[in-house]
């Protein structure tokens, strides 16, 4: 009984978060209440308070969970795999409502009174382990530190995204951020490097 209640609660909290995801996604945290994320998600304002407290709470949980149900990314090591990894998430900000409404939610906490970087942390930390790699493979150039330049990408690629998503509704995402490294890159990597990166901008799917 108790597992099943157990099974009952996870499944209720993961329609939530759906629900939620999907309405911060049309309307940002403003234009979103609690009425429509529990009618989307057929739940009740009970569950809702149960598991997150808050309109703000379960903004929170959108933002920190943004990347669960990214697909794993295959390919090679170093510099291209994080060249394809960003190159994915601009694929993903196009169709993968978890991750475009908990970017979303990412760039608009000011507004309702957050201030959490979790999910910069997250995606600084991801994109200084592929740095990390690359250095140790001889693909960065002399006295590129990871840590720094995953923090300088993380917000480049923050503001690119924002840029695109207001412009094209993210249409033209995979071109900005082709184009973006395009300028990194001469600062970061080794010309050996550059001249064997590939840059897979178009079609669906995992880059490879």
């Amino acid at each position: 009984m108790a597992q099943h209640q157990q099974e009952r609660a996870v499944r209720t909290r993961a329609a939530l978060i759906k629900a939620a995801a999907e309405e911060f996604d049309l309307a940002g945290f403003a234009g979103t209440s609690t009425t429509k994320i529990i009618k989307r998600a057929g739940s009740t304002m009970g569950a809702l308070y149960f598991h997150f407290g808050s309109k703000e709470g379960v903004a929170k949980a959108v933002m920190a969970e943004q990347a669960a149900d990214l697909p794993e990314l295959v390919g090679r090591s170093g510099l291209q795999h994080l060249v394809d990894l960003t190159l994915e998430l601009a694929r993903e900000l196009r169709g993968n409502v978890l991750l475009r409404a908990g970017v979303r939610l990412a760039v608009e906490q000011g507004a309702f009174g957050i201030q959490d970087d979790t999910a910069y942390q997250l995606w600084i930390t991801r994109f200084k382990e592929e740095l990390i790699v690359a250095d140790a493979l001889g693909e960065l150039r002399e006295g590129v530190d990871p840590a720094g330049f995953a923090r300088v990408l993380v917000g480049a690629y923050s503001g690119t995204q924002l840029l695109s998503r207001i412009s094209t509704g993210h249409e033209d995402l995979l071109e900005r951020i082709a184009e973006l490294w395009r300028y990194f890159l001469p600062a970061i990597a080794t010309p050996e490097v550059i001249a064997t990166l590939e840059f897979e901008t178009r079609g669906p799917g995992t880059a490879k």
